[in-house]
């Protein structure tokens, strides 16, 4: 089985569903170090009753405990929307090495804030990004209606 890009991001989606499932904003993340999954998660804000408690952050945290280091460097964040520039100060500070993302956010994602992107982190976008917007599509229409 080849472990790339799709494969890993396909974890990240199962993580969305489980979002979704539990009332959350449909967004999973899931941190790749030596081509192995060392952490996952989806948001959390409501179940915990904090706004910070969003899938990247709760991913790198528990990457974080995993390697006993606060620095994340030689890993790869999946995560299934653009993070919000939130989570872009904890990619930063984690020294992640890489993005990988399904879906752009063109609102509330870290590329539409007027921010110095930090070069050395690689990003790329749009795996699996039709299967990851039709979930976060299909959740708010169903909390308009």
């Amino acid at each position: 089985m080849v472990k790339n890009d799709t494969y890993f991001m396909k974890f990240a989606l199962s993580q969305a569903k489980l979002a979704k499932e539990n009332n959350e904003v449909p967004v999973g993340a899931v941190v790749v170090y030596e081509n192995n999954i060392i952490s996952r998660a989806y948001n959390m804000v409501e179940l915990l009753n904090d706004s910070t408690a969003h899938a990247e952050i709760l991913a790198i945290t528990s990457a974080s405990d995993y390697l006993n280091s606060k620095y994340l460097q030689g890993c790869t964040l999946y995560t299934t929307l653009e993070p919000c520039i939130m989570c872009y100060g904890a990619i930063y500070w984690s020294k992640i090495s890489r993005i990988v993302y399904a879906v752009d956010d063109p609102e509330k994602g870290y590329k539409s804030q007027k921010i110095q992107l930090d070069k050395k982190i690689q990003e790329k976008s749009g795996v699996l990004e039709l299967e990851s917007k039709d979930l976060i599509d299909k959740f708010f229409k169903k909390l308009r209606n």
